[in-house]
């Protein structure tokens, strides 16, 4: 087993025992260096020192995006074979993707999985998007969200402040008139409007919510989910289907798979990974296929 450089984040609000039950099942199977990082700064500097050494990050979907982001500044993310320990508060991307959720058990598929190709998707502006990327009623909670977390954080309630940011988006939610293409495809019209627009390269969002349940990270494409449920009466049928895993049936949403996603119209918000950006007016996002190794469990072959 190759050197093992694992990064993390102290700020981030992982549990550190946990951490440490992972890191001693990778010591005792390889030579393991822990780095602690808090800022890009510090980020780029330890992986301009990487070198060889296989890429741990003990983390959420937070921490996978800085990670993956930096490297794919540097020209230099298909030069590594990540591994993810999930130790965030919603840990999503490990969810969609077959991750195990317990650490030790991550730090075991980490020295016996298989580095797999994974997808990435690259807007417009060079940001890179590893899990999801969601606009409209979703992106403003987050935006609202973080807001709160700045304050509460200062008195260590900071992990309430999603929650807030949802019911206060969910009190007076604004709907956009976006037009999404996809691949050359109009698949939302610019005058009609939209709750919110999902393109994920993984499944679930939020924690456990399965947002584009056919995603596959693996697959060359993104999965697009366009929700146009914006009046109430179809917004609250909108949000039980939701948590039933049903949405995807109902008629005002539409989902489609592709390489090439734009959304253009009202101004609007992102949610990366969690990063918010925006207010813009316009976005484009393809699918850079295979951008990075991850290192999955192995799948044991089916006996007939």
């Amino acid at each position: 087993m190759k050197p093992i450089l694992v990064i993390t984040n102290p700020g981030a609000g992982g549990d550190p025992a946990e951490l440490e039950r992972a890191l001693d099942v990778l010591r005792a199977k390889s030579s393991v260096e822990v780095a602690e990082t808090s800022n890009p700064g510090e980020l780029d500097g330890v992986l301009h020192r990487a070198g060889s050494r296989t890429l741990v990050v003990a983390g959420g979907d937070g921490s996978l995006h800085a990670v993956v982001s930096t490297l794919h500044r540097r020209r230099e993310l298909g030069d590594h074979t990540l591994g993810l320990i999930p130790l965030g508060t919603g840990n999503d991307f490990a969810r969609g993707t077959g991750l195990p959720l317990d650490p030790a058990e991550a730090a075991e598929a980490v020295l016996t999985g298989t580095p797999t190709p994974t997808d990435l998707l690259v807007d417009d502006a060079g940001n890179v998007v590893v899990n999801h990327v969601h606009l409209g009623v979703s992106a403003e909670a987050g935006r609202l969200g973080a807001g709160v977390k700045s304050v509460l954080g200062k008195v260590g309630l900071g992990r309430v402040g999603y929650p807030i940011g949802a019911v206060l988006s969910a009190i007076n939610p604004r709907v956009l008139r976006l037009r999404v293409e996809v691949d050359g495809e109009v698949v939302n019209p610019p005058g009609q409007r939209v709750l919110m627009v999902s393109v994920g390269i993984g499944s679930d969002v939020g924690g456990g919510t399965t947002l584009t349940p056919d995603a596959d990270p693996s697959d060359g494409r993104a999965d697009v989910m366009v929700s146009r449920a914006v009046s109430r009466r179809a917004q609250l049928g909108y949000v039980v289907r939701l948590g039933r895993g049903e949405h995807t049936e109902r008629h005002d949403v539409t989902t489609v798979r592709g390489s090439r996603v734009s959304v253009s119209g009202e101004k609007f918000w992102c949610s990366a990974d969690g990063e918010i950006d925006g207010p813009v007016r316009r976005r484009t996002w393809h699918v850079e296929e295979g951008a990075y190794r991850l290192l999955r469990p192995r799948v044991s072959p089916t006996t007939s």
